[in-house]
This record gives C-alpha cells, sequence and structure tokens, in this order.
C-alpha cells in the first residue's frame, strides 16, 4: 500500500510553500532557514537565537507548519535557541511521507533531528499533534527532556467525535463556513487574516490525517518525570480538554495544569507564562 503523502499535487504543494515563504519573509524575525537528513526524509527547521543559549523546540499542530510560531520565536528567542521545527506529513517543508502514529517512526525521526543539531537535552513546547509527538518522543526518550510544555494536547483525554461532524457541516457551507469553523477552534475568536488565507490554501492543497491519534496509556504518561505545564482551553471542540487536565493531574501529581476561560484549542498569548515556567528552577 502506498503511504499517504501531505499534498494533493505538487502545484498544490507550490502554492503552501510560495505563502509559507512569503510568511517568513514578511516577518521582522532575525532566523535562519536549516534543513537536516534524517532516515525519515529531510527536514526543514526555522532557527533563531544565539547558538550558544539553551535550546527549545517547537512543534505545530496537524494541518499547519513552523509558520504558527513567527509570533512567538522573538520573545523565546531572546533567551533560547529555538528550533521550530517542520513535521514531516505536514503541508511544510520537511519530507512529504506521513508515517503511522501507532509506530515508534516520529520519536525516532526526532531524536535523530536533536542528533544531527548535537542538542543532548532540550526544552519541548508542542500543540495539538505536536504535543502528542512531544510525549511520545519524552517517553520513548526521557532523558532527552530537560522540560516538557503541553499546549492543547492530542493523546491524554479522548477526541471529541462532534468536532468530525462539525467540520463536515461547515465545509458544505463554503468558504464562510470554513471560516465559521476556524473562528470556533480559535475559541469563538478571529483569526488573523494572514494566517485565516494561508488555512485556506492549506486545507485545498493538504491531505489530513484520518487516523485516529493513539491515547497514551496509564504506565506510558507516568514515565513522565521531567517538570511539565499544561494548557488547555475550555471551550476547546477538538478535545475534551478538562478530561485531559484531570487526567495528567491525577496521574502526574506534579504537573503545573492551566485550564483557561473562554479559550479554544488554537491558545495564543501564553508566552510570558510559558517563559515564566521555563525559568523557574524545578
Amino acid at each position: 500500500m502506498k503511504m499517504k503523502t501531505a499534498f494533493k499535487s505538487n502545484i498544490m504543494k507550490s502554492q503552501v510553500i510560495e505563502q509559507y515563504d512569503k510568511i517568513l519573509k514578511s516577518s521582522s524575525l532575525a532566523y535562519e532557514e536549516l534543513y537536516i537528513n534524517t532516515s525519515y526524509g529531510s527536514t526543514f527547521i526555522i532557527a533563531s537565537g544565539k547558538i550558544d543559549s539553551p535550546p527549545l523546540i517547537l512543534l505545530h499542530g496537524a494541518g499547519m507548519n513552523s509558520a504558527m510560531w513567527l509570533g512567538d520565536i522573538g520573545e523565546y528567542s531572546k533567551n533560547y535557541r529555538v528550533y521550530a521545527i517542520d513535521i514531516p506529513g505536514d503541508p511544510g517543508k520537511s519530507d512529504e511521507r506521513q508515517f503511522s502514529l501507532k509506530s515508534s517512526a516520529y520519536a525516532d525521526w526526532l531524536y535523530e533531528v536533536l542528533n544531527s543539531l548535537s542538542i543532548s537535552t532540550t526544552n519541548i513546547i508542542g500543540i495539538s499533534l505536536g504535543a502528542w509527538l512531544s510525549v511520545k518522543f519524552s517517553i520513548s526518550y526521557p532523558s532527552r527532556v530537560d522540560k516538557l510544555i503541553l499546549i492543547s494536547p492530542s493523546g491524554i483525554g479522548p477526541q471529541k467525535t462532534s468536532f468530525i461532524f462539525k467540520a463536515l457541516i461547515h465545509s458544505l457551507q463554503g468558504e464562510r463556513g470554513m471560516e465559521k469553523l476556524y473562528t470556533k477552534v480559535n475559541g469563538n475568536k478571529p483569526v488573523p487574516p494572514t494566517m485565516l488565507q494561508y488555512q485556506k490554501v492549506i486545507r485545498k492543497s493538504f491531505n489530513f490525517r484520518y487516523e485516529t491519534i493513539p491515547v497514551f496509556s496509564d504506565e506510558e504518561l507516568r514515565k513522565l518525570k521531567m517538570p511539565i505545564t499544561l494548557f488547555v482551553g475550555d471551550e476547546d471542540i477538538m478535545l475534551h480538554s478538562i478530561k485531559t487536565a484531570d487526567r495528567l493531574r491525577t496521574l502526574i501529581p506534579s504537573a503545573n495544569i492551566n485550564i483557561l476561560k473562554d479559550t479554544g484549542h488554537a491558545i495564543i498569548s501564553i508566552k510570558s507564562d510559558i517563559i515564566k515556567f521555563l525559568s523557574f528552577n524545578h
């Protein structure tokens, strides 16, 4: 069986990448573009900050790429060497192949990336699928992770099956319907126009994953001994966020739990809270 890839066609891929480059170039951020070869194909990274600063890995959500972090990297890079990494199989500049989430592929891929960057231990911030990958990696390679920041993570609480139906109904309403859906994902707050436009381009071009995201067992989650902070929104329409918070609190009592009021799946404006957690001596 042929492995599924990120883009529906080469033309659609070029449209997404062209827009990606425009967003990067219009940013005031001082950054470098890195490409790393792994056994899972080429990996694209936006790197920023002093090379000798402590490393900080950023992992984006599904159906997106590292452009989503551009508003945050500048602040983080004042004290950290930031690496915003495009996950393989998503609509970015890394390898297009979508590896099975049931396998060890994504954790092993990130292990290779860190080795190539000569990073022995690092802090990781992940959102949604990127947070799932952060947990997967931290369970597989716990000695490589200093601190773990999870934003709306998949794999801890259950997914909301109702979201699939909502997404379908909104997609039948055309562009206006999809704008409404993006706003709901954003906790009923408007999405910035540039990002909204980019999400529309991605939606037309990207082969979304329909594989169920595996839920971690109690035994797996108890392996997480590093300092952890969790951010979830009480109005997340994609995940059962309160169940996520309750489960993590029960299994890892030392975890710092943050349930944000009137907030959806896409959580922004928490940079200062994250920096505080990173700088605190746990």
